[in-house]
């Protein structure tokens, strides 16, 4: 099983490039599906993900032609409602295939998703089967395992998702914009992948009004086009780096990025002391005087605390002076990986499942340790790169999943990293 190796202590310095967002790659490839005409996709990820989803696409009977950052997906002959189970149950992100499919042919079979297990009992689709059975499907659930969606015809619904969520909203909008009728959908999510995907969808003549805010309304047509999709730059490897950049002390350069995605994180970053200079696309974190003052935390939806950013921020946290209260209101048990920061030397006390409060700054000593998800396996990642020591870094498929080429990204940094069997 690969693993990363890393010296850490090394001074950090230069520019790094952020690749196209995970969480919008995620949502055009399956929305290729709502149209029979090809479209383009540029500022693809090169990760785990993305090639998983390709997979289920081609498996459907699509063809897909890639050439580097770029990919042609052509759709027209599909052959098949039923999702692949071994494809499906490796990553969650299989489930936004389930509503462009039952939206063009009334019919989709498809298993619980897979994916990154963060919550209590996994992390339910109830949201999304709500929502369809909305529009006016049956729903069968076979041997606890598979579901068998089926409708003779659907219509547009007024729908509130009594939880926010970026998915499920994205999923009922995709699924609405060919069901003839209007739909209005409520206490949507408002994250910049919803707006750039609506954006997408208006441009080939789907008719989406209010993305990014909670009220959206969508006018279904019987057929939209195709045509090419350039996937924003991820906000969260953004956030990413410029913690490390804080947490390392270094003088770095984040380029191809959008810093408005990120405000939250900047404005508090800019607070407790690090110095930073945003541009239109681009991002400078500068060496400082430290130690950096702790600052408390609450992940919230959009434009809120990003729960996806909370690990990589309880890492910073460890360098800062004073008490932080670090608080995740999105997922349960997403700060049970603390356990392996504190065994690198770090002050962290577990309040409850939600909550950690994080004492510093406190030195850092390398560990052979595993990445329990995508998020906390970057939060390691850059625990280790400021750490005293060697670490190792077992279950790297996980970061793999979200992260382009890592380590020669950091390398590029002058990070001692690399990846061994």
């Amino acid at each position: 099983m690969p693993k990363f190796i890393i010296n850490g202590g090394q001074p950090l310095s230069g520019k790094i490039t952020v690749s196209g967002a995970k969480n919008s790659a995620l949502k055009i490839i399956p929305a290729a599906i709502l149209s029979r005409q090809a479209l383009k996709i540029t500022n693809l990820p090169q990760i785990e993900d993305v090639e998983r989803s390709f997979e289920v696409l081609e498996n459907l009977g699509a063809t897909v032609t890639r050439k580097g950052s770029e990919a042609l997906v052509e759709t027209a002959n599909l052959n098949t409602t039923e999702l692949n189970a071994k494809m499906a149950d490796k990553f969650r992100g299989s489930i936004m295939f389930v509503g462009p499919m039952l939206a063009r042919f009334k019919e989709v079979k498809f298993p619980h998703p897979g994916g990154c297990v963060i919550g209590a009992g996994g992390r339910p689709i109830d949201l999304f089967l709500d929502g369809y059975r909305a529009f006016g499907a049956d729903i069968k659930e076979e041997s606890g395992k598979f579901y068998h969606i089926k409708a003779k015809a659907l219509h547009a619904a007024d729908y509130f998702f009594p939880l926010v969520s970026v998915t499920a909203t994205e999923s009922m909008m995709m699924t609405a914009s060919i069901i003839p009728g209007t739909t209005i959908l409520k206490n949507c999510a408002m994250e910049p992948e919803i707006e750039a995907l609506a954006s997408y969808l208006n441009t080939q003549g789907a008719d989406i009004k209010g993305a990014g805010t909670p009220t959206m309304i969508i006018n279904g047509k019987e057929e939209i086009g195709a045509g090419e999709f350039q996937v924003i730059p991820d906000r969260i490897e953004t956030g990413s780096f410029a913690i490390l950049a804080a947490a390392a002390n270094a003088n770095i350069e984040i380029e191809h990025c959008n810093p408005e995605h990120i405000m939250t994180l900047l404005k508090i970053m800019e607070k407790i002391g690090v110095d930073l200079e945003i541009g239109p696309d681009w991002l400078k974190i500068r060496k400082g005087a430290r130690p950096l003052l702790a600052h408390d935390i609450k992940t919230h939806e959009y434009p809120g605390f990003a729960t996806d950013l909370q690990s990589p921020f309880v890492v910073l946290m460890t360098q800062a002076k004073g008490r932080a209260l670090i608080h995740e209101t999105i997922y349960d048990r997403r700060l049970l990986w603390t356990d392996m920061l504190s065994q690198m030397g770090a002050s962290i006390t577990m309040c409850d499942p939600h909550r950690v409060v994080v004492q510093g700054p406190t030195p850092l000593y390398g560990k052979r340790l595993m990445s329990p998800d995508l998020r906390a396996g970057i939060a390691l990642v850059i625990a280790a790169l400021i750490a005293e020591g060697r670490t190792e870094i077992d279950n790297i498929y996980q970061i793999d999943r979200g992260y382009e080429k890592l380590e020669e990204r950091l390398r590029g940094l002058g990070a001692d990293i690399t990846r061994a069997e």
